[in-house]
């Protein structure tokens, strides 16, 4: 495929790649919990939800009070993690208690607990890696629950944030919006050996650079031919990050600006100190992209749950 070849000549500095890296980026790094709460309902395993060649596990959470055509939320944990410590670290499910929402909560099914966001099977639609079982899981609750179709996002932390890049490029017709939380480029940790689930330094180091419209390239070439609606973007990355270099902020808002058709040097409208201080929102599109650069914050960039469900409408 032309996307792949394109991809190493882009990617040329990308020479330092290693399966399942001892990577430890737990959103405890912030100092940032989220506080317990008791919930409605409880986490639920779904073993069968249709065609899975990864091997990826999903789990569930489906609040008592569901809203009649639920909207569904994806949320993706980060290296090391787990369905379960995402849900317990994150605020999606006490906020679909009061809202109604479904969230699914990914599991990889690696060494490592990284996303595979290198393999050529992830990097394409229809491939069969995590990307493919990912939809398939959205596919499967859309029709257990009657959800809405139009209403389905996908937000993650780290690894969480880079497959969130990922997933908005290989299914853009199913997702609606995406959060990512100190994430890359889709397509940045791609493996030219086609190992899966690689750590990729030369990315992760802020080295792999491209121009907006190579970047746009290679998100239109994981779904060639494909010319419907892109989701909206909204990206979260500190200053301070030493295992995503900051560089990385940069190029994805770089790839999505090529998607878009914006000039990334040009944001729409900049806001110091939003949504808090040391934190720069810069606004591309009336909303289409939205970066927000936190100054002085390494990895993670805590999550922000209500602004969450202000950008997905919900």
């Amino acid at each position: 495929m032309k996307f792949f070849s394109q991809l190493s000549a882009v990617l040329a500095l990308v020479g330092s790649v290693v399966a399942h890296p001892v990577f430890d980026e737990l959103m405890e790094d912030t100092g940032f919990k989220w506080p317990v709460t008791k919930r409605q309902s409880s986490l639920q395993r779904v073993q069968n939800f249709g065609a899975n060649p990864s091997n990826a596990r999903m789990f569930i959470y489906v609040p008592q009070k569901l809203a009649e055509k639920p909207a569904i939320i994806v949320a993706l944990h980060y290296c090391t993690g787990t369905a379960q410590a995402y849900y317990n670290g994150s605020p999606y499910a006490r906020q679909a208690d009061q809202k109604g929402f479904i969230v699914i909560y990914p599991e990889s099914p690696y060494s490592g607990s990284c996303w595979d966001v290198s393999s050529r099977a992830t990097l394409t639609h229809g491939g069969g890696g995590n990307s493919n079982a990912i939809a398939n899981m959205v596919a499967y609750t859309l029709d257990k629950y009657k959800g809405d179709a139009t209403k389905v996002f996908v937000t993650g932390t780290s690894s969480g944030g880079m497959m969130t890049n990922v997933m908005a490029a290989t299914y853009p017709d199913v997702f609606a919006a995406g959060i990512v939380y100190s994430g890359t480029a889709a397509g940045c940790f791609y493996s030219q050996s086609g190992g899966t689930a690689a750590w990729n330094n030369s990315c992760a180091n802020g080295q792999a650079r491209g121009t907006p419209e190579v970047w746009a390239k290679m998100v239109k070439d994981m779904y060639p031919n494909y010319d419907g609606p892109r989701p909206k973007m909204q990206i979260y990355h500190g200053s301070a990050d030493t295992t995503l270099n900051q560089n990385n902020y940069n190029e994805t808002i770089k790839q999505w600006c090529g998607v878009f058709g914006f000039d990334p040097n040009k944001p729409d409208s900049t806001q110091a100190n939003t949504p808090q201080s040391r934190y720069t929102t810069y606004t591309w599109g009336n909303g289409q992209l939205i970066g927000v650069y936190a100054q002085g914050v390494g990895h993670s960039v805590p999550m922000r749950g209500a602004d969450d469900l202000k950008f997905f409408g919900l």
